[in-house]
């Protein structure tokens, strides 16, 4: 009678923790944001548990349902396509419904991208701000604005889509001159990290297709005295 939240690898599968895969195993089911894509993993070690879809679109619907199972006596553990679950990925809604209702909730340690990102760009790691995905279009610019004068290192995640426009924002608040590192691919054949100025990481960006899924990190602002 309990909740599992377990991380999955970001690329590597050899990132996956021999805990993990015993978990997985023994639970009654997995809830799982793509099952086409948690079956390659689930396949790849030997897991034949039974899955359920449970992403951003149906998880207001299947929380409560999911929780009377686990108050039965079932036991479930929630995965998503990469790293952990609840970190820009479907699963606050259902953690927070289970600790409201007394439900046990227990989190494995385990894969996600903004780590290694922000240990390996070379800036400040002791105080961070994790801010996630930057909205697409409302309030957008108002948080840059905002997070211009955030003294803490921060992080954003962003797709290969839309990483020139964020630059290219990011040094326009931020100023050009700020110092920022960015790492696409974790974990993965091609994993990359370039550091430099938000000025010299639009260029980078401009001369070189982006491509992979990428993790921003920024220096914090700094009061020139």
């Amino acid at each position: 009678m309990k909740l599992y939240v377990v991380p999955t690898p970001i690329g590597n599968l050899e990132d996956m923790t021999f805990r993990a895969v015993k978990v997985l195993k023994e639970v009654d089911f997995i809830l799982a944001e793509d099952t086409r894509t948690s079956g390659v993993l689930l396949k790849h070690f030997d897991i034949h548990t039974p899955m359920q879809s449970h992403h951003k679109f149906n998880e207001h619907r299947t929380v409560e349902q999911v929780v009377e199972r686990i108050r039965s006596g079932q036991t479930v553990a929630l995965i998503s396509d990469a790293g952990t679950p609840a970190i820009s990925d479907p699963g606050f809604l259902l953690v927070r419904a289970c600790v409201e209702q007394g439900v046990e909730v227990e989190c494995l340690p385990g894969a996600t991208a903004f780590v290694p990102a922000l240990v390996a760009s070379g800036l400040p790691n002791d105080r961070f701000c994790f801010e996630g995905f930057l909205p697409h279009k409302k309030g957008r610019q108002t948080k840059l604005k905002n997070l211009a004068t955030e003294p803490r290192t921060l992080i954003f995640y962003e797709s290969p889509f839309r990483v020139l426009k964020t630059l290219t924002q990011l040094a326009e608040f931020f100023g050009a001159d700020r110092k920022a590192s960015v790492s696409r691919e974790i974990s993965k054949v091609y994993e990359e990290t370039v550091r430099g100025t938000l000025a010299e990481l639009v260029v980078h960006f401009t001369q070189n297709q982006p491509k992979g899924e990428f993790v921003i990190i920024v220096a914090g602002f700094e009061e020139i005295n």
